[in-house]
């Protein structure tokens, strides 16, 4: 069974959009899940109905930033426009996931997205001697990391841990045996955002830092009972080449696998097919 994993439209913009969202819904599909992405024109009925036939959530990363007035602040003229239609669609499928508690993965504006919506806020630009994203002047496509640690006692840290023992087993060599050693995951990142998560959302708690600055890299749902996880990076856009980017959609889908499992055999009233659209 695949499980069936919503997105969705990343922007309004949909030249911008059509070059991104095929790598989310690349890594979803290999990693044994089934895409199903929500216009951005979909009516809140619509895009409630469609959500209702999805075992997770995947929020996408975007070039818009959260209206600063959602989690109480001025605008910093650095901060980009806001995307309200998908800020709109974030906030119903975070509200379905939470009620049904379907697993989550945010990645970038998608991490964002959570923590303002659990009452969190944002760092509008982020003043640092790291490079969080590709300089001006830098060809497009030019690949900018940045080292970030992860706490080795989170579910982010077991996925790491687990998938680096299998990718060293089976002789990978682009997995560095140093991640798994001390009581912090030392990890390469993608740089692509120039915002972060500020003061931490309610149920929230930080499990990945940059070291050399301290932006929170990725948060995650404090109970264990719930997958909710999010990271600063773009795991799909390291999908082909990094063990550990496939880790964490890998997760994903099998947290997704066993909601839909447990549904099944509670016998709850929830959809499985998705209408036409």
């Amino acid at each position: 069974m695949q499980p069936r994993i919503a997105i969705p439209f990343p922007y309004f913009d949909h030249a911008w959009s059509s070059r991104t969202l095929p790598e989310y819904m690349n890594a979803i599909t290999l990693a044994g899940g089934e895409p199903l992405v929500i216009a951005h024109s979909a009516t809140p009925a619509l895009a409630a109905h469609l959500v209702k036939t999805c075992a997770a959530i995947v929020l996408p990363g975007s070039p818009a930033d959260i209206d600063p007035q959602k989690y109480g602040e001025a605008r910093d003229p650095r901060t980009a426009p806001a995307d309200p239609a998908r800020d709109m669609l974030d906030e119903l499928l975070l509200q379905d996931a939470h009620a049904m508690r379907k697993p989550i993965l945010g990645i970038c504006y998608g991490i964002q997205s959570l923590n303002v919506w659990r009452s969190g806020t944002l760092v509008q630009h982020i003043e640092s001697a790291v490079v969080h994203q590709r300089p001006e002047g830098v060809p497009k496509g030019t690949v900018i990391s940045h080292d970030a640690v992860v706490q080795r006692e989170s579910r982010l840290g077991e996925i790491l841990i687990h998938e680096v023992q299998v990718a060293e087993a089976s002789g990978e060599q682009h997995v560095k045996s140093g991640l798994a050693e001390g009581p912090e995951l030392k990890l390469t990142v993608n740089s692509y955002h120039h915002q972060s998560v500020g003061r931490l959302g309610d149920g929230l708690r930080i499990v990945a830092l940059s070291p050399r600055d301290g932006v929170i890299e990725a948060v995650e749902n404090a109970s264990a009972d719930h997958f909710i996880l999010g990271v600063q990076w773009h795991p799909e856009r390291s999908y082909q080449h990094d063990a550990c980017s496939r880790a964490i959609f890998a997760a994903l889908v099998e947290a997704a696998r066993q909601w839909h499992e447990r549904m099944e055999r509670g016998n709850h009233d929830f959809e499985t097919v998705a209408p036409g659209l």
